[in-house]
C-alpha cells in the first residue's frame, strides 16, 4: 500500500537547507514540498492546514537564535513535533566550465555569505549580492546562464539546478549546525516514545523567579540543554523565558511541570518530541 504523501512547508525553494533537513527527518516518506519565502506565512500555512507540517530553522551554531520564530510559533498556537540537527557545509557554486579566476559575482543569503566571510575576504575584488536564499542564488544562475557569477549554497542546489561545485566547503567554522523544528497545527499523540519538550514561561517579576521555576528541573532529574529570553510583544521590555529540556520519563516531566506552573504566571508547553541527532559531544 503506497503511503499519502505529506505537503511539508519550506521557508526558501527546492535544494534550500530547509529541503534538505526535510529530506533528513521525514527519510523514506514521500513528501511534497510547499514552497514559502517568509517565516510568518510559513506558521501560518501550517496553523490553517494547508499543509501538513512546517520545517523552520530555529538556531545556527554561528548565528545564534532567530528570535521572531519563536514568535510565530506562538501567534499561531503551533506545536513543536520534532527537531532536526543539519551540518551546514558551503559550496561555491558556478556554470559548468567555470574557473575561479573568471568569477567577478558572489550572490547568496546574508547568512551564508557571513558564514564564507574568510574565504569572501580572500576575493576582495567580487561584487557580494545578497538575495532571499541559498538556494535562489544556484537557481538564477542557472536559469539565466550567468558567466562568472558564483553562488554560495549547498551540494543539493549544484545537483538540482545543474551547477559546478568550483570550491567546496568554505565555510568558515567547520562546527557549523542549524537546529530545525518540526511544526504542526497540535502535538503528536505518541507521547510515551519522546525524551524532549521545548516549554515557555511567563514570571513575575520578582527576585528569584526565575530560579524558583528551573531548580524544578534540578529536583526531578531534567537536563536543561537550551534556554532563551524572547520578547513578549505589544509588551515592551517583558520576556518570556523559552526552554528545552530532555527527560527519560513522562510522568516525572509531567509532575516536574504541575510544580513549575504554580510557580510562574504562565506555563505553556510548546510541543514534546523525539530529541534529534545533535552534533553535541556529552
Amino acid at each position: 500500500m503506497r503511503m499519502k504523501k505529506l505537503k511539508i512547508g519550506i521557508q526558501g525553494i527546492r535544494a534550500s537547507f530547509h529541503h534538505m533537513a526535510a529530506s533528513a527527518y521525514f527519510g523514506e516518506r514521500p513528501i511534497e514540498l510547499v514552497e514559502i519565502r517568509d517565516f510568518r506565512v510559513l506558521a501560518e500555512v501550517v496553523a490553517t492546514g494547508q499543509v501538513d507540517y512546517a520545517v523552520m530553522a530555529i538556531e545556527n551554531t554561528i548565528g545564534g537564535t532567530i528570535l521572531p520564530n519563536y514568535g510565530f510559533i506562538e501567534e499561531f498556537g503551533l506545536s513543536i513535533v520534532g527537531e532536526e540537527y543539519l551540518r551546514i557545509s558551503m559550496q561555491l557554486l558556478a556554470l559548468p566550465g567555470s574557473q575561479l579566476a573568471n568569477i567577478k559575482e558572489v550572490m547568496s543569503h546574508p547568512m551564508a555569505l557571513r558564514q564564507s566571510m574568510v574565504f569572501l575576504k580572500n576575493h576582495p575584488h567580487w561584487k557580494v549580492t545578497e538575495v532571499s536564499d541559498t538556494a535562489e542564488s544556484a537557481r538564477h544562475i542557472a536559469e539565466r546562464q550567468l558567466t562568472g557569477v558564483a553562488a554560495i549554497a549547498g551540494r543539493l542546489a549544484a545537483e538540482t539546478y545543474g551547477l559546478e561545485i568550483i570550491t567546496p566547503d568554505i565555510e568558515t567554522n567547520k562546527q557549523n549546525y542549524t537546529r530545525f523544528l518540526v511544526l504542526a497545527r497540535q502535538g503528536e499523540n505518541h507521547v510515551q516514545e519522546c525524551d524532549k519538550a521545548s516549554v515557555r514561561l511567563i514570571l513575575s517579576h520578582t527576585p528569584g523567579a526565575l530560579y524558583q521555576a528551573l531548580a524544578v528541573l534540578h529536583e526531578y532529574n531534567l537536563n536543561l540543554t537550551k534556554i532563551q529570553s524572547v520578547p513578549i510583544l505589544g509588551r515592551p521590555y517583558e520576556y518570556a523565558i523559552h526552554f528545552d529540556l530532555e527527560y527519560s520519563d513522562y510522568h516525572v516531566f509531567q509532575v516536574a511541570m504541575d510544580k513549575i506552573k504554580e510557580r510562574t504566571k504562565e506555563t505553556r508547553i510548546l510541543g514534546v518530541y523525539k530529541k534529534g541527532l545533535s552534533p553535541i559531544k556529552v
